[in-house]
């Protein structure tokens, strides 16, 4: 463990003339300030610094708003990014009258997540593995009036700048749902997942494989090696950090949003989950796809739920424009060794006990990593306590599948408005060990209703005038 003395060392070694203390709001994004090195000291890892906690979105209330935050010396990374040499770290928030951890703090309900799964005694250790895809861009224009709506998107590998003059066009651009894996240079974006993947080893991510993606128009996908759920949850943050700044130097732009683009795959963050205790992986064993009973149970936990987590795992209005068949979207609430449209997968490429994990499909990288996965423990947890069963698996072709039998096969909600109402029915597996509290349930709810599903539907979308103008 990094101490604060270790830290100033860096900054002594480095030569840091600032800080940059990080730290989640509700829905997800990163935010920061910034001091003199000058100003850290050991103090600071103990008692913090204030802030006004009003103005982050979903937090205090103006009259309550004074806020700690706490940084965590085990963070401690020099950004690769700032000409002046500047050191980050992530930041747990406390209220400065109580030092209570504060219960909308993203981060602190990871914390309490991992913490809970020790006192149940299942395990020690959840690891987690995500795979975060995205799309970069050349340009990007959009906006909202009240007398227009558009957005425009634009990629020099896009298949519909086929015929655009270019002084030459060089004919290499990526077909619709083609995109994986051609080397360059119908791959145009090698150079810069090449750089995006050696700033993260350089800030000590563990980096397993950078590779485009499926879609035209440069979707990408860089993997990171699996950790335990906070640590990964702090290098999720870190990874969105370093491809949007590495995509800003070449004059490009980065989005985690699922679905950008019409009729081609969207981006999702395929989660892989598994449980340990004393260095024994406890999802390994004899049963099927090589899986232990406790693991079948944690599938069916995670099944049960499922409408639930998507209210965090998938919480834009966006999501459920991936969410639909035919783009190898994991919208049957089903579990197999083999399908890729099933939401729970078993991943079946090492036959090492060490290896064995589940793949929780639907998630996407729009999400808070640290409600998504923590979310995702507690259903495990309560599939396990409960011994809840998931049926058969589905290892067929599920669009070859005849309608009667298809229809059996539980679906994920079509809408945003769907699986929070799935949340607002389904919520108190959530809230044991006082992991998530009410409170963030209740904000949480009220918070993507009232500011993304409700303005969603206020507003009128450009595809109704190609539908309804001429009435």
């Amino acid at each position: 463990m990094v101490t604060p003395k270790e830290v100033l060392a860096l900054c002594r070694e480095k030569d840091v003339k600032a800080v940059d203390l990080r730290f989640m709001d509700f829905p997800g994004l990163w935010q920061h300030f910034t001091i003199p090195v000058g100003k850290l000291d050991e103090d600071v890892f103990e008692d913090g610094l204030g802030f006004d906690g009003s103005s982050i979105r979903g937090w205090q209330a103006i009259n309550e708003s004074d806020m700690l935050v706490v940084p965590q010396p085990e963070t401690a990374t020099i950004d690769p990014f700032c000409p002046l040499t500047t050191l980050s770290m992530v930041c747990n928030i406390q209220d400065p009258i109580t030092r209570e951890d504060y219960s909308r703090d993203p981060r602190n309900i990871a914390r309490k997540s991992v913490n809970y799964l020790k006192s149940t005694g299942i395990g020690d250790t959840c690891y987690i593995g995500p795979e975060c895809e995205f799309f970069i861009f050349d340009d990007v224009r959009f906006d909202q009036l009240p007398q227009c709506s558009y957005f425009f998107i634009d990629s020099v590998e896009g298949q519909w700048n086929r015929g655009r003059v270019e002084n030459p066009n060089l004919g290499y651009k990526l077909r619709h749902k083609e995109g994986y894996f051609p080397v360059p240079p119908a791959d145009q974006m090698m150079d810069i997942r090449n750089e995006m993947m050696q700033t993260m080893l350089d800030c000590g991510l563990d980096v397993e494989a950078q590779h485009h993606e499926v879609a035209s128009g440069g979707q990408a996908e860089i993997d990171l090696k699996y950790d335990t759920l906070v640590n990964i949850a702090d290098k999720v943050m870190m990874y969105k950090y370093i491809v949007k700044n590495v995509a800003k130097k070449y004059n490009k732009t980065v989005t985690f949003m699922p679905k950008p683009l019409f009729a081609d795959n969207g981006s999702g963050m395929h989660t892989h989950a598994s449980l340990w205790r004393g260095g024994e992986n406890l999802f390994a064993g004899s049963g099927y796809a090589g899986l232990s009973d406790m693991a079948i149970y944690a599938i069916g936990g995670i099944l049960k739920h499922a409408p639930a987590l998507l209210a965090f795992s998938c919480p834009t209005t966006n999501s459920f424009k991936r969410l639909v068949p035919g783009f190898e979207a994991p919208v049957n609430l089903a579990y197999s060794q083999r399908n890729r449209s099933a939401a729970v997968r078993i991943p079946m490429y090492s036959p090492n006990p060490k290896a064995k994990r589940l793949e929780f499909r639907c998630p996407d990288p729009a999400c808070n990593p640290y409600l998504s996965f923590s979310a995702l423990l507690m259903a495990i947890i309560d599939g396990i306590q409960n011994k809840t069963d998931p049926g058969e698996p589905l290892d067929k072709d599920i669009y070859d599948l005849e309608p009667e039998e298809l229809d059996k096969v539980p679906k994920t909600p079509g809408s945003l408005d769907g699986a929070l109402e799935a949340l607002r029915k389904d919520h108190e597996f959530l809230l044991r060990g006082d992991v998530f509290t009410p409170d963030v349930i209740d904000t949480w709810i009220w918070y993507k209703t009232v500011n993304e599903v409700q303005a969603m539907q206020l507003r009128p979308h450009p595809y109704e005038f190609c539908l309804y103008y001429d009435i």
